[in-house]
């Protein structure tokens, strides 16, 4: 293990190897914007070794110290200067003058090392002439190479130079073929449409469950793509968490000095970056793809579809996506690769040219040299093949990355209700009688085997498929199980999921069926006139299917039993996956859930009153086992944060767990750039009164617990100036103390020193909020007044704990009122506890469960804190109330840079005292 600590004299012995070696080979240099922080150069060095010696590095670098620039210019000067190294190496292999042929063969045993050596019994003219065809292709291939590597230089002088991309206009006609092969291989494959409206709805033939056999059927195989797909050079992928956070990155590279020689591709999902306005007012994530899969087929089917409506005079065509065009997104490719934008600046200039940017941006990734994407784009493996991404020997970066474990579960886990059973079951149900006929025996098979697994699913819930979910009641209850024993329960054992997923994957059999609803549900089928009396009987027969799936699908989209509740801030994102165009592709990704190793996972069974409100969830215990493909196929990884600590449990569970030995793993943490006398980290084990404060579960709802609380709030309001941002353990219990303050008074006391503000119930309200809670803090510190600052109350976890910068006078005091330990109680936490202590080792007298609640328990403690700290000049007060911080072990979990400073007091007078005096002088010195 390499630890790498800010100001620390005396690294250990790894470390230090590392570091000689760097020296040796000569300290690399970083451009920077201005005279960098000595903790920038420590993290840039770091980060550097970490890249070119292929390491898992674990980055902590607090808020305000430079992170982001000190991440772009560390990487980026590695990128520089290895394509540099693999030149120089190119041309030394190419223009040797007498050893070239022997560098050449010391670089063929060097890619080849692990390739067993030929028999010695070959005859030596064999050997000879194995040896020199070896040389001739690797010194084509490295001529291929420089030749590729040229043209990229020239193409993309090109762009930079002629910003009007004028020349995009006088593309030969084959490069416009090869941008349509592009963009086909980046959407998925759509056969085409013959003399029958309704033949883009069939399901291809299946003729075979081996894999490679169904390549030709659904889709081609790898070969062809191999040819099409550009070459991707060395890169390295950036994600984050939130579109702001990448947004914020890009806006960083721009103001690097790499800015105007980076080729960099943002990525994002169609719903942020559709620029069409009929798709995009659709909303939801499911109905955008949908949609937009179904115009790009809609593009294709065209021109037969024209043909058709000449024969039968009929007027109505397809809606076809006007800004996928291949000469339009050549165009905006090139300009995409040409100059650093954000994903604002790139819808803006896709309005301009009609482009789009959704496709455009993929078709950039393989000759760009920074992508900047989402989590789940890299972490989800479908979605990460889907997107065109490619790991294998590149650099990944992955920021803010202290939640990664919980991140990797929540991508990985899959959730369904009744609801969505009982209508994929129905959608399939009506697809299936109406194309019987026009269905091979292997579709029909595997149809007939969906439909049995999702009747199972239905019945795990108390339910049966046919019948309106709302009508039929259950019990409430929570159940927790094995894959195993679920399948067992289900009745669903005896089915490969594994084909069926397979099956899935190759007929796409959702998007059909997606592609039938949209045809279909809503007015019903309007039959052409038919001469024969039997062809009117049968379009009447399937006019009465397809009205019976009308009136199914109105019936669940309309019926709501006003006895049934959703909980709090779920009933929108319920009603969300409900109205979805195909609940199939729920069914589908929980199918995939379903495929993980029985230890890995466990299903949860939630039965709330009626079958439709019900559900059932895949909980994901490992995610290492979806972590380790990403560590293996990429060069470096490095997981960054502001607050990474406690790190032990991250890597147990995630690096350890995945196969990553100790000595590829770097620490590298460091301080922060304020002075250690602009922080004042207090822990409080009593209040004003002498009264113990320990918010355990059995005492926090005391009367005289909430009245102490209140007293210590009183009192800072007197002396903390500006805002004052105090977190509580949960949405409950800030509910109930707030009731107990208004009615004891103690509200109309803490309102008398400074305004009250509440973290809003809508992520919608939260901008507002903010607003107004600075603009009350600006207004105070003008005009004086009885009014100090403004107070406001939030919740650990919630909205305005992650994300939000209260810096200066916004925040200079963060109160943290007891532990927010997570609910134990909780099935899906029990059973993490019981999976961890099953199968990691216990360390320090504590198991590995007990490790994850404390840990959950202080990331999210040290994420609520770091709010208040956000640049050099700032400072802040940060008031720990709860005699258990001052644990050993549970400082240990604070963050290096607090932990240093933070002063324990068993009774409020000192620590009170301590504080008044910390603002006093900051007052002063304001003053002078």
């Amino acid at each position: 293990m390499e630890i790498w600590l800010c100001g620390n004299t005396n690294p250990n012995k790894a470390a230090r190897a590392l570091l000689a070696v760097m020296e040796k080979a000569g300290a690399p240099h970083f451009p920077f914007p201005y005279q960098p922080y000595p903790i920038q150069e420590q993290f840039m060095q770091a980060l550097y070794g970490a890249l070119e010696h292929g390491k898992v590095g674990i980055f902590e670098s607090p808020t305000g110290t430079g992170k982001s620039l000190s991440l772009i210019c560390g990487a980026l000067s590695w990128l520089r200067d290895h394509e540099e190294k693999r030149r120089q190496e190119a041309d030394r292999l190419l223009q040797g003058d007498g050893g070239t042929s022997l560098s050449i063969s010391s670089s063929l045993s060097t890619t080849t090392s692990s390739t067993p050596p030929s028999s010695s019994a070959e005859p030596d003219w064999i050997t000879d002439f194995v040896q020199k065809k070896a040389e001739r292709d690797f010194v084509s291939k490295l001529k291929d190479e420089e030749l590729r590597r040229k043209k990229r230089v020239e193409h993309l002088e090109m762009i930079r130079n002629n910003s009007q991309l004028k020349y995009a206009l006088k593309r030969k006609s084959c490069e416009d073929d090869e941008a349509v092969k592009l963009l086909q291989l980046s959407k998925d494959p759509q056969e085409e449409v013959l003399n029958n409206p309704e033949e883009e709805l069939i399901v291809a033939e299946y003729e075979s469950d081996d894999e490679s056999k169904t390549k030709h059927k659904f889709g081609g195989g790898d070969d062809d793509e191999d040819d099409l797909v550009e070459e991707h050079v060395t890169k390295i992928y950036y994600c984050s968490r939130t579109h702001s956070q990448l947004a914020q990155f890009v806006h960083e590279v721009q103001k690097s000095p790499f800015s105007q020689d980076i080729s960099l591709v943002p990525l994002g999902s169609r719903q942020n970056m559709c620029v069409n306005e009929e798709v995009r007012r659709l909303g939801s994530v499911q109905r955008i793809n949908d949609r937009c899969m179904e115009m790009q087929k809609n593009k294709h089917d065209q021109r037969s579809k024209e043909v058709e409506d000449g024969k039968r005079k009929r007027s109505v065509s397809k809606a076809v996506c006007p800004y996928v065009g291949a000469q339009g997104l050549q165009t905006l490719r090139d300009a995409v690769l040409g100059a650093v934008r954000d994903i604002e600046q790139l819808l803006s200039l896709a309005r301009e040219t009609r482009s789009c940017p959704y496709y455009a941006t993929r078709l950039a990734i393989p000759p760009a040299q920074l992508v900047v994407l989402p989590y789940q784009t890299v972490l989800h493996e479908g979605t990460r093949r889907a997107s065109g991404v490619q790991l294998k020997g590149q650099v990944l970066i992955i920021d803010e990355a202290h939640n990664l474990s919980d991140v990797l579960s929540c991508i990985h886990s899959s959730e369904l209700t009744g609801a969505q059973l009982c209508r994929a079951h129905s959608q399939l149900a009506q697809y299936s009688e109406r194309y019987r006929s026009r269905l091979k025996a292997k579709n029909l098979m595997y149809i007939k085997q969906i439909l049995f697994v999702v009747e199972g699913l239905v019945r795990v819930l108390g339910g049966m498929v046919g019948q309106n979910p709302h009508s039929q009641t259950t019990q409430p209850a929570t159940e927790l199980l094995t894959i195993n024993n679920f399948l067992f329960k289900a009745q669903i054992d005896n089915i490969n999921l594994f084909k069926v997923q397979r099956y899935f994957e190759k007929s796409m059999i959702s998007r059909k069926l997606c592609g039938f609803i949209e045809k279909f549900a809503g007015t019903g089928v309007t039959s052409h006139t038919q001469t024969s009396h039997t062809q009117t009987q049968s379009a009447n027969k399937e006019n009465r299917r397809t009205e019976g799936l009308n009136r199914y699908l109105q019936t669940l989209q309309s019926s709501q039993q006003p006895d049934t509740e959703s909980p709090p801030g779920q009933q929108g994102a319920a009603e969300d996956r409900e109205l979805a165009a195909s609940p199939m592709m729920q069914v589908e990704g929980f199918f995939m859930a379903l495929t993980n190793t029985n230890t890995d996972g466990r299903v949860v069974l939630h039965t709330l009153g009626s079958v439709a409100v019900s559900s059932m969830k895949f909980l994901l215990l490992n995610p290492a086992v979806h972590f380790s493909q990403v560590l293996k196929d990429c060069r470096a990884v490095i997981i960054a944060g502001g607050t990474m600590q406690p790190v032990s449990d991250f890597k147990q569970e995630l690096l350890f767990s995945a196969g990553v030995g100790a000595e590829r793993i770097i620490e590298f943490s460091c301080g922060h750039v304020i002075p250690p006398e602009n922080i004042l980290p207090i822990v409080l084990c009593s209040g004003p009164s002498g009264q113990e404060l320990e918010f355990t579960f059995q005492n926090r709802d005391t009367p005289r617990m909430m009245e102490e609380t209140g007293r210590v709030l009183s009192n800072l309001c007197n002396v903390v100036p500006g805002g004052v941002v105090c977190f509580f353990p949960s949405y409950d219990y800030s509910r109930r103390i707030l009731e107990h303050w208004e009615a004891s008074g103690v509200l109309a006391r803490l309102s008398s020193k400074k305004k009250i503000f509440q973290e809003p119930k809508k992520a919608n309200q939260v901008e507002k909020v903010l607003n107004e809670f600075s603009r009350t803090i600006q207004r105070c510190a003008v005009d004086g007044g009885t009014l100090s600052g403004a107070l406001l109350f939030s919740v650990v976890g919630g909205k305005m704990s992650e994300g939000i910068n209260f810096s200066d006078d916004l925040g200079r005091c963060i109160v943290m009122v007891g532990m927010p330990y997570p609910n134990i109680k909780s099935p899906e936490l029990k059973e993490k506890m019981a999976y961890l202590d099953k199968n990691l080792p216990h360390s320090g007298g504590r198991s590995p469960g007990q490790a994850l609640v404390e840990n959950l328990c202080m990331k999210a403690v040290n994420q609520s804190i770091g709010r208040a700290i956000r640049h050099r000049e700032d400072y802040a007060c940060i008031v720990l109330c709860d005699r258990r911080y001052s644990r050993p072990a549970t400082l240990a979990k604070l963050p290096d840079w607090i932990r240093a400073h933070t002063h324990t007091h068993t009774s409020f007078g000192p620590a009170f005292a301590g504080l008044r005096r910390f603002f006093m002088e900051k007052k002063k010195q304001q003053q002078l």
